[in-house]
């Protein structure tokens, strides 16, 4: 039951008596938040001051001036944290009993990545005022954060009960619960934040992603108008959420340029003065949440092994909670040097790589999930690259190169990429030829295959996946007698959804398979039971056709415009089989019937991808690793000379 202001005061004043501050503290708080001007609870607030610094030795009043508070919000706008916190801390020590300081500072902390003094100030902010809804809220962002979901989800629950109509505390709840794979709570919460907020740009964008990730093909015909819209005329909203939506790299461009713009405001550190003298080792920094059993380290394994310990000396810096299994161990024993840098602050960690003096900074994660690229804005060396881990453009002023080739970048969609280019010879994406395949015995019974039916394959995550390729897939089921569709199990949504849409379109929903998540040399290997891996189109195959391609299944794309759309056809190119890209909805369709009805013709591809595999550029790791640090090696020279980045063309390494 809610208390009267009477009836509160009284029990303020019984804790009070009791010798409970800090409880009689909390009910004055709560009353003066909602009656900022009521003189019973002002004065007894004072008493209450007076009465536990009887010495004087802090002020009794109970919050700084307005115009204090409204500065240091000022200050947080303009990006200047550090002396919102250098501020804030001071102040505190002169009003203690701030519950509204206390949370600007934790949003400080939080802005500068220093989740645990965020999180201790958001507490103490909760704990002088329980019925402060902003500080569990803002306290559930620093939990779910550190992993903490249960926990994040619990303040969220609070916050939410203080504040029903609370917009932005929905929008955090659906966060956490899609970190916990409870992604229809997490929509729904989405959709409760746009009742109350219709122009919670953050919260739509996610609804739309999570809808993409239980295949909820009704949304289809949104997603152009939210491209358009959401993140370019509207507040910031992520980037990678967006990039399945639709084909659209000046769409994609902006979105990236409105986040960066928008999260990414502190100023940079002074770099040292360039060198008199040319290093004889070029220090390379890579930065990463993935160095676990993850796509990324599929890919990068190879490279980081095949480093040239001569000419560069390598760092990698983890900022992720997986630190286990045997890809973490490789990645610790391939580089000079490995830190471990998941609890400290985005400051700390820029400071530590300053400290080191790199040449190069690396992003493996640009605005992919648990993202720390607000790391770079600190400048922690004088040339700053996005790779590989985003296929897009940064739009951020402070990242200098993208890692590219020119199928992914053509000359005509370069404009949409505000960073310099280095065009690699081959493919931009790297491979590691000594990825194992398991040599487990299996059938195809042992994945729910039918053993003589054809059997049409892909693995991409289940969000990639629109209706434009869904009714191509059922077309194709229903042309080829008896085929069937292996599709990777997401969620069990997302399966629901996809039988249903199957059955929607007169084809039997068991002829879709989907496959359980296995070791990564066990997927490899199961690859050898499908005929034909088909290619999403706005979102492509990425390390999932390089994974095609080693276990020697052929793979069909679309080419499309933008980065992410481009990728299989990079590494189609790079493998020696041109001829499986196509450009139009109906070439896509119309050579995947042939090859899945001409079995001679998909034998002979099947047999050159067995031969081109060891012998084209797409799995030749010595020689990628040789093409990548020529780049470097060049773009190390002209900010040696004082020249400004350029975009470069890598020439090809003659092993």
């Amino acid at each position: 039951m809610k208390l009267t202001v009477d009836q509160a005061l009284l029990k303020g004043a019984s804790h009070q008596k009791k010798g409970e501050p800090d409880q009689a503290r909390a009910i004055y708080l709560s009353v003066l938040q909602s009656f900022p001007n009521n003189k019973r609870a002002k004065a007894a607030m004072a008493a209450l001051d007076r009465e536990t610094d009887p010495a004087g030795s802090k002020a009794t009043v109970t919050n700084p001036p307005k115009e204090q508070i409204d500065a240091l919000i000022a200050l947080y706008s303009a990006g200047q944290v550090a002396e919102v916190i250098s501020q804030a801390e001071a102040l505190v020590e002169t009003f203690p009993s701030a519950f509204v300081l206390w949370n600007i500072l934790g949003a400080a902390h939080k802005g500068v990545g220093n989740l645990t003094a965020a999180e201790t100030a958001f507490r103490r902010s909760s704990e002088l005022n329980p019925n402060f809804a902003d500080a569990y809220s803002n306290l559930g962002v620093v939990l779910k954060d550190q992993g903490k979901l249960d926990d994040a989800i619990a303040a969220y629950e609070r916050a939410l009960a203080l504040k029903p109509d609370y917009a932005s505390a929905y929008n955090n709840m659906g966060n956490a619960l899609k970190d916990q794979g409870k992604l229809d709570d997490a929509i729904a919460a989405y959709e409760r934040a746009l009742a109350l907020k219709p122009d919670c740009a953050s919260a739509e964008a996610q609804m739309l992603h999570q809808q993409q990730h239980v295949c909820d093909f009704s949304v289809a015909p949104t997603l152009p108008d939210a491209s358009a819209r959401l993140g370019i005329t509207t507040d910031a909203v992520s980037t990678f959420a967006a990039l399945s939506w639709i084909d659209n790299p000046r769409h994609q461009l902006e979105r990236s340029i409105t986040w960066a713009n928008e999260k990414y405001t502190r100023p940079p550190l002074t770099l040292p003065a360039r060198p008199s003298t040319r290093p004889k080792r070029l220090k390379l920094g890579y930065f990463s949440a993935d160095f676990h059993d993850h796509a990324t380290l599929y890919l990068m394994a190879g490279l980081l092994r095949e480093h040239n310990n001569q000419d560069f000396e390598v760092f990698a810096y983890s900022y992720g909670r997986s630190k286990l299994g045997q890809w973490r161990k490789q990645a610790e024993q391939a580089v000079d040097h490995f830190f471990d840098v998941t609890d400290k602050s985005d400051r700390e960690i820029a400071d530590l790589a300053r400290s080191h003096s790199l040449d190069f900074a690396i992003d493996l994660k640009g605005y992919t999930t648990k993202t720390r690229s607000q790391i770079f804005q600190y400048r922690i060396a004088p040339i700053q690259i996005n790779y590989l881990g985003y296929p897009g453009s940064m739009g951020a002023g402070f990242i200098d190169y993208i890692v590219t080739d020119l199928t992914v970048i053509p000359d005509k969609q370069r404009e949409y990429y505000s960073e310099k280019v280095i065009y690699l010879p081959h493919s931009y994406q790297p491979n590691d030829n000594k990825r194992e395949i398991s040599s487990d015995t299996t059938t195809r019974a042992d994945f729910g295959l039918p053993e003589t039916a054809f059997v049409f394959c892909c693995f991409n995550n289940n969000y990639k996946i629109s209706p434009r390729e869904f009714d191509i897939w059922m077309r194709l089921l229903q042309q080829v007698d008896g085929s069937v569709l292996w599709l990777l199990k997401s969620n069990k949504w997302a399966e629901h959804n996809l039988r249903k849409e199957a059955e929607l379109r007169g084809v039997d929903p068991t002829r879709l398979v989907f496959a359980e998540k296995v070791s990564h040399a066990d997927h490899l290997a199961r690859q050898k039971h499908a005929d034909l891996f088909i290619d999403t189109f706005n979102y492509n195959a990425h390390t999932t056709a390089s994974d095609a391609l080693w276990g020697g299944l052929p793979v069909v794309t679309k080419q499309g415009k933008q980065f992410a759309a481009r990728v299989a056809a990079s590494l189609l190119k790079t493998v020696g089989l041109p001829e499986l890209i196509t450009d139009t909805e109906e070439h896509y369709e119309r050579l995947i019937l042939e090859l899945a009805t001409k079995p001679e013709k998909l034998a002979a591809i099947g047999q050159r991808l067995a031969k081109k595999r060891l012998q084209e550029p797409l799995f030749d790791t010595e020689r990628y690793t040789r093409n990548f640090e020529r780049g470097l090696k060049y773009v190390y020279n002209l900010y040696f000379e004082g020249k400004k980045p350029e975009d470069i063309w890598v020439t090809d390494y003659e092993v």
